[in-house]
């Protein structure tokens, strides 16, 4: 059985990723009403997603290896992978595949974070 205290770990890593995957469409709808400096936000913003990203990595594998649960692992990396992805399509303007991306981050992102609070990454 992993330890309270590692679980406790993924659900804050997992929320806070959530939320930070959440800002960035506000900073990218309020740049498109007008208010260019949110571009900035969006941009340091997407910096912030992938760091929490590849640090979420961390306290996962740990639950993993402690007899917790992979799936918040893979998750994770599939997250990363995709924001990856995500990052670069929006560096290159290639909206077609940031939005959509954006969109399917986002609901991947909401729904770890809802089956790890209801599970507590247990098997």
């Amino acid at each position: 059985m992993p330890g309270r205290v590692v679980e406790g770990v993924v659900r804050g890593f997992v929320t806070v990723h959530a939320v930070a995957v959440f800002a960035q469409p506000v900073f990218a709808g309020g740049y498109l009403t007008g208010e260019y400096d949110l571009l900035a936000w969006h941009a340091l913003g997407a910096d912030v997603v992938s760091y929490l990203a590849v640090a979420q990595l961390v306290p996962t594998a740990l639950l993993w290896r402690r007899g917790g649960a992979r799936w918040p692992f893979w998750v994770t990396v599939l997250l990363l992978v995709g924001e990856t992805g995500q990052y670069f399509a929006g560096l290159a303007g290639a909206l077609d595949l940031h939005v959509p991306l954006g969109v399917a981050l986002a609901v991947l992102a909401s729904t770890a974070t809802v089956a790890v609070w209801r599970t507590g990454g247990r098997r």
